[in-house]
């Protein structure tokens, strides 16, 4: 079996995938690749077992076949390797691999392909189509305030909801919660499903800088996302997510209404002062003032700053987490912010003042108590 590619097009294509490879896998053959050639195409599959993803390439071939490559060392030969054609030879007896270039020749032990796990289509299912720069938009906009504790496992990916009016995007730690609503997505049967992060980072690193359409077609166990010649599927997290409609505290009538970056330039300042296990600021709002504070009694730091700001509500202190402000706010693209508050012990939210028409981002964080420091 034998096929000639271009080096560059290939390393381009895995490197699209390689994300999925994990470094200790379950089982030894998912630290290959599954080549699988046939009529001018290579398609190259690679897998954790919960996600897989699939691409295509066009290639000169006479027969076909399929073998699992070593990964690694596939991507660090073609790394090295300046853009030429480069010939594989493959004895399906030995599962040996030969590759020509210009510059040499490389042998490598390749696998069975049967080893390689069969990844699953979606039957039954349903789908919606998306463009890419809305789709980057709701993952960027959600996927870091997803849990990374696995003792609540609907909390470590982003919940959907698809109905006849909207889309909504949800991701939540329990500290902190983003709710992101597109009203230009729908679907004419309402779903939700839980995504992995893991899943949404690799499809966010994979999704192409023109703005194409991705469509994904989805059933109770998996997701299944595809757009130029990349596909990838993801198991699905099947667990009950929170309620967070009942978190979200309706009746905040302390706004104020504050510049983003000077907001967030202030806090990343302030916050180098701060305890750092709690990253505790305090925010004193008076008035057009807002008073951003921190203070380490461990090692007697302390800092303060004060912004002009509108503020409409009665006087109030309130503390929070200052790494999650900032994350947060360095997530909005608004060049003002609204906050809303109603009392220093309940949630605080955070909208942006400009909003798209279609798009409405609400970010809520939980307060922290505040020391008795003056």
């Amino acid at each position: 079996m034998k096929f000639v590619v271009s080096s560059n097009a290939l390393l381009k294509q895995l490197t699209a995938i390689n994300g999925v490879i994990t470094t200790n896998p379950v089982v030894p053959i998912l630290e290959n690749f599954l080549f699988e050639i046939g009529d001018g195409m290579l398609v190259v599959s690679a897998s954790d077992l919960q996600t897989s993803m699939i691409t295509e390439i066009a290639v000169e071939a006479k027969a076909k076949g399929s073998i699992a490559v070593p990964a690694k060392i596939l991507l660090d030969t073609l790394k090295g390797l300046p853009e030429q054609p480069v010939t594989f030879t493959i004895d399906p007896e030995t599962y040996s691999i030969e590759i020509s270039s210009d510059n040499g020749r490389y042998k490598l032990s390749g696998e069975n392909a049967t080893d390689f796990p069969k990844v699953p289509g979606v039957k039954n299912g349903y789908s919606v189509d998306i463009s890419t720069e809305i789709l980057n938009r709701a993952i960027s906009s959600t996927i870091f305030a997803a849990s990374n504790d696995e003792l609540k496992p609907a909390m470590t990916g982003v919940y959907v909801s698809l109905t006849e009016s909207n889309a909504t995007f949800v991701a939540t730690d329990g500290h902190r919660l983003i709710r992101y609503r597109r009203s230009d997505i729908v679907s004419e049967m309402a779903n939700t499903l839980i995504i992995p992060k893991k899943a949404l980072n690799l499809l966010k690193a994979s999704l192409p800088s023109e703005n194409t359409n991705v469509k994904i077609e989805y059933n109770a166990s998996n997701a299944f996302f595809s757009f130029n010649n990349i596909k990838m599927i993801c198991r699905l997290i099947d667990e009950r997510f929170p309620d967070y409609e009942n978190a979200i505290p309706v009746d905040n009538p302390n706004v104020l209404t504050i510049t983003r970056t000077d907001m967030m330039n202030s806090l990343k300042r302030i916050s180098i002062y701060a305890n750092k296990t709690t990253h505790q600021v305090r925010l004193k709002l008076a008035g057009s003032e807002l008073q951003i504070s921190a203070e380490d009694l461990d090692f007697s730091n302390e800092a303060n700053e004060r912004l002009a700001c509108e503020f409409e509500g009665q006087d109030m202190e309130i503390g929070f987490n200052a790494k999650f402000l900032v994350e947060m706010l360095s997530n909005l693209d608004s060049p003002t912010i609204s906050m809303h508050f109603s009392a220093p012990n309940r949630a605080g939210i955070i909208t942006p003042a400009d909003k798209d028409e279609h798009e409405d981002v609400l970010m809520l964080v939980m307060p922290v108590m505040l020391n008795s420091y003056a």
